[in-house]
């Protein structure tokens, strides 16, 4: 299983789910193993042949696939409730375009939805089954939301690390003596550029001109791997800093050390646990 894939257990039955695209998909085929776990496809295409099914489908797709061939929808909602129409989630997705429902091979293969068409698929299966199933993916969510918060904790503690000796070796070397609060808060923000243009290539007002829509800045968007690299490239930068080296020199040394570092860095197992 792979880590956008996960389990939840519903009245007895395990249910894969996992991401596409941010949108999280549920398996209808573990959903339709709760009616009958031998004949779970039978289950799924009986539904699907059903015309408030499909009339759901294509309504679903109408709303959130722009490629969704809605002359193949048609015709099969006009075929809906003969008893010689059969309609699988193959011939579904082939014909319309479908994006709604996918199909995946494999271990963990079977036919998977969209989470507003799997609670639609599983209130057919039973309303009853159909609460438990949305009490335990909420909880799946709440710890995943908690695992980002956590995470994020942890990004913003290792954006602080070092930041001390990094400014008060700022502060020793050079601030000239008796400047206003505004020009040392300048200093601040040059040398805090500095790191940036070694680590992102981009200065904070930078990032912030091509990124309007967002909030926070550079640093919040940097991933565990870049942080980490940042931690280590202020207590660098103060020690250049201490051995009076020029801001374009300790730029060219930092940019350096940042991009060996992200290297070696990037196979670490250490970070990637960070990551989880």
């Amino acid at each position: 299983m792979t880590k956008k894939q996960q389990k939840i257990q519903v009245k007895g039955i395990e249910i894969v789910t996992f991401k596409k695209n941010e949108n999280d998909y549920i398996s209808l085929t573990d959903i339709a193993r709760y009616k009958d776990k031998d004949r779970s496809d039978y289950i799924l295409q009986n539904w699907m042949r059903t015309r408030s099914a499909i009339e759901y489908l294509g309504l679903w797709e109408k709303l959130y696939n722009p490629n969704f061939n809605s002359i193949e929808f048609d015709g099969f909602r006009k075929q809906s409730g003969l008893n010689s129409f059969v309609l699988t989630p193959k011939k579904w997705i082939t014909q319309t375009n479908a994006i709604g429902i996918v199909s995946k091979a494999g271990r963990y293969g079977g036919t998977y939805a969209h989470l507003d068409i799997a609670y639609e698929f599983a209130s057919w299966i039973s309303a009853e089954f159909k609460l438990f199933l949305i009490k335990e993916f909420q909880r799946l969510k709440q710890e995943e939301n908690l695992r980002l918060e956590q995470g994020w904790d942890i990004k913003r503690m290792l954006a602080k690390i070092n930041y001390k000796i990094h400014t008060d070796a700022v502060k020793a070397h050079l601030i000239p003596a008796n400047i206003s609060k505004n020009r040392i808060n300048m200093v601040y923000a040059n040398e805090a550029d500095v790191l940036n243009v070694a680590l992102f290539g981009k200065t904070a007002k930078d990032w912030r001109d091509e990124n309007k829509s967002k909030d926070g800045n550079i640093r919040d968007y940097a991933d565990v791997t870049q942080l980490v690299v940042l931690a280590n490239l202020e207590g660098i930068n103060a020690e250049l800093i201490r051995q009076g080296l020029s801001q374009p020199d300790r730029l060219l040394q930092l940019n350096q050390i940042a991009i060996s570092q992200m290297q070696s860095l990037l196979g670490s197992s250490s970070v990637k646990k960070l990551k989880a």
